[in-house]
Parts: structure tokens; C-alpha cells; sequence
């Protein structure tokens, strides 16, 4: 059996990071020497993780208005675009590295998430 151990409170604290590195990293790398899209896909999912963060109902969201249930479905599209983008563009280099590495990071962590425990009523 596979210890999940991120929690939603984890997640959160992990969320804000991960989008500014998202939206840094691909300039600081110079992404994009063997497809265009390499550079702006990973800015682009930045800008909409940054957000999806604020919106997303767990502590440090500030309008929690989509549910953390949502939030993880996103998360893991997002890791198994990433994970295949290379594929599909014909990324190589720094530009297939990048993408399958975050594609698996995020992966390995939604995989790892640890589903909330509901209260029981006696």
C-alpha cells in the first residue's frame, strides 16, 4: 500500500511556489529552443494555477469558491499533459526534461494526496 501523506494543508502551502515557478522558471531555463509552446505552456498553466489557487476552497485560498476535489482533477490533467506534451510537440532537450519532470513531480503528488478523514456521527 502507498503512504499518502500530502495533505490538503501541504497541497496549499506547495500550490503558490509551484505556479511562480512555473511562470519563472521557463524564462530562467530559456524554454523553447525546440518548440515555441514550450515556453508559453508552462507560463500560461502558471497564471491559471496562481489563480485556481486563489479560488480554490482550502486555508490559503482567498475566494474559496471551487472545491479542493476540483482542484486536484486539474492538477492531475495538468501533470499528465505535461507528462505527454513532449510526445505530442516533439519537445527534446531541456524542453522534453522540464515538461516530464513537473508532468511527474505533479503527478506523484496528487498521487500521494491523503484523502480527508469525514466526521462520523454515532
Amino acid at each position: 500500500m502507498i503512504p499518502r501523506f500530502v495533505t490538503k494543508n501541504i497541497h496549499a502551502y506547495l500550490d503558490y511556489p509551484v505556479a511562480v515557478s512555473l511562470i519563472a522558471l521557463p524564462f530562467i531555463l530559456n524554454l523553447g529552443s525546440s518548440h515555441p509552446v514550450a515556453l508559453w505552456l508552462s507560463v500560461i498553466t502558471g497564471v491559471a494555477a496562481f489563480i485556481l489557487t486563489l479560488l480554490t476552497d482550502h486555508h490559503l485560498g482567498v475566494i474559496r469558491v471551487l472545491p479542493y476535489k476540483l482542484h486536484l482533477t486539474v492538477d492531475f490533467a495538468v501533470g499528465a499533459l505535461f507528462a505527454l506534451i513532449p510526445f505530442i510537440l516533439s519537445f527534446n532537450g531541456i524542453d522534453a526534461i522540464y515538461y516530464w519532470a513537473n508532468g511527474l513531480a505533479v503527478l506523484v503528488v496528487v498521487g500521494l494526496h491523503k484523502p480527508e478523514e469525514t466526521m462520523q456521527l454515532a
